[in-house]
């Protein structure tokens, strides 16, 4: 009777998932029309590893990216550190940084930051289009994300967290600023704590809109014999908001000593292409995890209709070592591989050290 209440749960699990696919299929005339997309990029080795499928099992730090509210299981500290090659051979490189701290009994607090560098871009002008025949300087666009979020356990089932962040784009003489803002739940059921539900919203806020001395030049009017700074107006973009559902179910073996759990979830873009994303991670007593996953995106199987470069499957492990057993405290090495097409990849590598 038990395992056909298992399966039963596994397969309404499938069905919360799967059936949306018939109903969103992202906003196609929108695409490309956002800006701030570096909202979009995980820059964590833990979820990436298994396709960003743990939206309702994510645990810890790494949750400011995809679930707030996970962050709400965080025992006293973590410390989490990231860097990836993003789209390898292409130059561009993400760091993170980030650290949750319990606050009273059942609140958490973090902050994230985020920074991606593109490496150094030669200067063109129309007098001058081509660096090869003298350069006019270089510069170097950033863009940098910090994020402070705050999540609560309201009970031993219902988790829940905000998470605020200020988003800043710039190069040498135009910036952008703003604002947004995720939330999130986590739901935990079952006589084993195994059954898991989770919904995010995220990447909610005003428009931006760039500005600064790269949008003006000096020009004459007609009419007039003195040349003027006449400045031009950018137009405003929305931010990538981005709605996630999910679910995962534990299978616990050797007393729970050894854990494979099964996950999926969908993602509904304003933006782009809505993604299913299905994933599974095996520990093997807390010592090692194995994760794999897919994201499936419509025309994805077809290279002239797929219109994002990732092609799919992810993969990654994490080695952790614990430091003190009676206090729960330990650290991890971890990785994770995103195939792409073209490019040779994304590899993210990150240390995590909880207290």
């Amino acid at each position: 009777m038990k395992n056909t209440v298992k399966y039963l749960v596994i397969a309404a699990i499938a069905l919360v998932i799967i059936l949306p696919v018939h109903s969103f299929a992202g906003n196609k005339d929108r695409s490309g029309s956002a800006g701030a997309s570096e909202l979009l990029i995980n820059p964590w080795a833990r979820g990436t590893g298994w396709g960003n499928a743990n939206i309702a099992c994510v645990k810890g730090l790494e949750a400011m990216f995809i679930n707030v509210a996970g962050t709400a299981f965080t025992k006293k500290s973590e410390y989490m550190f990231a860097h990836t090659r993003w789209f390898e051979g292409s130059g561009v490189t993400i760091n993170a940084f980030g650290f949750t701290q319990r606050a009273g009994e059942s609140g958490v607090i973090g902050m994230q930051i985020m920074s991606m560098r593109f490496g150094e871009i030669e200067k063109t002008t129309s007098e001058s289009p081509d660096p090869s025949l003298g350069s006019i300087g270089t510069f170097s666009p950033s863009l940098l994300n910090i994020s402070l979020s705050y999540s609560k356990a309201f009970s031993n089932a219902i988790f829940g967290g905000i998470n605020v962040k200020i988003i800043n784009e710039a190069i040498s003489d135009v910036s952008a600023q703003g604002v947004a803002i995720d939330a999130g739940i986590e739901y935990v059921t079952g006589e084993l704590e195994n059954i898991k539900f989770g919904i995010s919203l995220r990447n909610v806020g005003p428009t931006m809109k760039f500005k600064g001395d790269g949008m003006s030049f000096r020009g004459f009017i007609p009419g007039q014999d003195n040349q003027f700074t006449v400045e031009q107006r950018s137009q405003q973009y929305e931010l990538p908001a981005q709605l996630n559902i999910g679910a995962a179910y534990d299978f616990l073996f050797n007393e729970g000593a050894n854990r494979l759990t099964l996950a999926g979830a969908f993602v509904s873009n304003s933006f782009t292409k809505d993604n299913i994303n299905v994933g599974a991670e095996y520990s093997l007593a807390d010592y090692l995890f194995l994760r794999a996953g897919y994201t499936y995106e419509e025309g994805i199987f077809d290279a002239e209709k797929r219109t994002s470069v990732y092609t799919g499957p992810s993969a990654g492990l994490s080695v952790q070592v614990p430091m003190n057993k009676e206090k729960g405290s330990s650290f991890s090495i971890d990785y994770s591989y995103r195939t792409t097409n073209p490019f040779s990849g994304t590899h993210s590598i990150g240390a995590r050290i909880n207290l």
